[in-house]
């Protein structure tokens, strides 16, 4: 009689068990919200002093067996931007940017639909300039490559990079200065 009840409580943990499922998905909300914050400081623009809003599905949705039911329980997400590799990409980039700025603003250069920036237009300027942008921009796109990785790898989600480099992408744009270029996803330059 009491194997038969050992055999019950196994397979009742079994399903049990298999009714728990964790669907991880990419927390848009909290990844621009990051990416906003890292933007605006490389840039120099400073927010409204206002907490972000609360998005009520946001985070890791886990599905639970209770009591015969299936439900469904929501983890706070939150991107973190604040290792030490991300902080001294940020640095690099924020520094960097005080000589891109006036390159933004003539033109010269601008923002790209995939997170990146640019020259859009060499010929204005002159021609002992155009190599020591060409580096800046070399310098600065590779510090963008690599913060999208970081911020994918230090959120244990590596899978996320793609996602978190269209989020920058459009912060990047949604935040640029007016009169700044943007290239949109067809290629053409718009002035903002």
């Amino acid at each position: 009689m009491l194997r038969p009840l050992r055999w019950l409580l196994l397979s009742a943990l079994l399903v049990l068990a298999a009714c728990v499922t964790i669907n991880v998905y990419f927390p848009a909300a909290e990844a621009e919200r990051a990416a906003r914050e890292f933007v605006d400081d490389v840039i120099g623009r400073s927010g409204n002093g206002q907490p972000p809003a609360e998005d009520e599905n946001r985070g890791a949705h886990v599905s639970r067996f209770h009591f015969g039911f299936i439900s469904t329980a929501h983890a706070q997400a939150d991107i973190n931007i604040r290792t030490p590799a991300i902080q001294a990409i940020r640095a690099r980039m924020r520094e960097r940017f005080e000589t891109l700025k006036p390159h933004f603003e003539s033109g010269a250069i601008g923002m790209t639909a995939d997170g990146r920036i640019a020259v859009r237009d060499p010929a204005s300027l002159p021609l002992r300039e155009r190599a020591t942008l060409n580096q800046l921009v070399a310098e600065d796109n590779r510090d963008r490559d690599a913060v999208y990785r970081e911020i994918a790898v230090a959120n244990g989600h590596p899978e996320w990079e793609a996602q978190i480099r269209e989020t920058f992408a459009r912060e990047w744009i949604e935040r640029a200065g007016a009169g700044w270029y943007y290239q949109g996803a067809g290629g053409s330059w718009t002035r903002k």
